[in-house]
């Protein structure tokens, strides 16, 4: 069911719905956009999910889009900071610094609408299923994996979680372990290379483990959760502040209407699991921005800066 936001969203959308077509005077300057995204899978699964996409926003904004899969969050930040990326997939917090480090460069577009109309997802703590623990406060002294310094639900949630718990993951966990992405987190957890390992999560039905499981890759009653945050803002994409008004129009239209003119493109994004997209404006990411900002002063704190 969705929320009234989510009704507002509709509305917008139809607003929007000036025409693609009669906005051509920015195709010229821009024959080729470049879509960029960070693997929170491997790279194939990565190609293969987006593919679809990229081919329908080819053809609805009328231009060639040219997948590029990077390698971490700062490279997409650092490509959009020098233009040579037009539109990027962050994580809330990753968004939030890609507009700290741009000088407010860059800017949210949409945003995915979860299956109960919700717009966003929460960061939880795997554990191996055979394993005793049953808190946080079970696993001092052992191995963590988080999954990028600019990860969201990997990275910046759980310090920001542990912090008002008074625990330091450097001095409390044997080892912290940076994974790279989602799936090696789940990876090293299983392997038991660490103890515990963050990662992102939606619903019993649509996480990046439903996501592993479904590749074979895991099975899903190998770990259980043992920690949930509170919901984190939805995960955006994000383009120039500095391209022309009529193509930023024009990319907002293409993915609010594309559930409906390229089902299964959309489908693919999340296995089906999501409703649509909802626009979104930097203001809706203050409280990510602030958790940047303590992440920041944790920072500082630690170096004595």
């Amino acid at each position: 069911m969705l929320n009234r936001r989510s009704l507002i969203v509709g509305g917008a959308a139809l607003a929007l719905s000036t025409g693609i077509a009669g906005a051509q005077s920015w195709k010229a300057q821009y024959p080729e956009l470049v879509f960029a995204v960070v693997p929170a899978e491997n790279a194939s699964g990565v190609a293969d999910r987006y593919q679809p996409w990229i081919e329908y926003l080819s053809k609805a904004l009328g231009v060639k889009i040219t997948l590029r899969i990077a390698n971490d969050y700062a490279a997409v930040i650092e490509g959009q900071k020098a233009g040579n990326i037009h539109i990027g997939y962050y994580g809330p917090a990753s968004l939030s610094r890609a507009i700290e480090v741009t000088a407010g460069g860059v800017e949210p577009s949409v945003t995915t609408i979860d299956q109960d109309g919700t717009f966003g997802y929460y960061s939880v703590d795997y554990v191996k299923a055979d394993s005793p623990y049953r808190r946080i406060e079970d696993l001092k002294g052992r191995n963590v994996g988080l999954v990028d310094p600019n990860s969201t639900s990997g990275n910046n949630v759980p310090r920001f979680t542990l912090d008002k718990m008074q625990i330091d993951p450097e001095q409390y966990f044997s080892k912290v372990v940076y994974t790279g992405s989602h799936e090696n987190a789940v990876i090293a957890l299983v392997q038991g290379t660490v103890e515990v390992a963050f990662n992102w999560w939606n619903s019993d039905v649509d996480s990046n483990l439903t996501r592993m499981v479904n590749k074979g890759m895991v099975k899903k009653d190998d770990v259980r959760i043992i920690f949930k945050s509170e919901l984190i803002q939805g995960s955006p994409y994000a383009y120039l502040t500095s391209l022309p008004a009529d193509l930023k129009t024009a990319i907002a239209t293409a993915f609010v209407e594309g559930l409906k003119k390229d089902k299964a493109a959309f489908d693919k994004l999340s296995d089906g699991k999501d409703l649509g997209f909802a626009q979104v404006v930097t203001a809706d990411y203050k409280s990510t921005i602030e958790l940047i900002e303590f992440v920041d002063k944790l920072r500082k704190k630690k170096s004595g800066s």
